[in-house]
């Protein structure tokens, strides 16, 4: 079984987000900010993060340039979950190593359809 990491301040979107997941047959764990999620990455890293943009602690950007520079974090298929949709936000996304980009809010259609296109299911 695949694993997932959901990476939202949001407890209500981290909910939504296991739900549809686990249904897609992925293990979930979950953290409310970067740090937190960083933390768990360096005790386990996941095959997939679903990652939320604006925290407190750490943002999701942040987060990501921190794991793509750590042991084993050019592994982990990044899917950026956020209400951030111009161009400048998902550039700076891409470049700093996202494989995709999904707009909230979401449902199980556009999560499927993109763990797909990234090779996850």
């Amino acid at each position: 079984m695949k694993s997932c990491l959901v990476v939202d301040d949001s407890k209500v979107v981290r909910m939504v987000a296991r739900k549809i997941l686990e249904g897609l047959n992925f293990q979930v764990v979950e953290a409310d900010n970067g740090q937190t999620a960083m933390d768990q990455c360096v005790k386990e890293m996941p095959d997939a993060i679903l990652l939320d943009w604006n925290m407190p602690v750490m943002s999701g950007i942040d987060f990501l340039r921190l794991l793509r520079k750590a042991d084993g974090g050019q592994t982990p298929i990044v899917v950026f979950c956020t209400t951030e949709n111009d161009i400048q936000h998902i550039q700076e996304a891409i470049a700093a190593g996202a494989n995709e980009y999904i707009m909230k809010p979401f449902d199980s259609e556009i999560i499927e359809s993109k763990f797909s296109q990234v090779g996850l299911i």
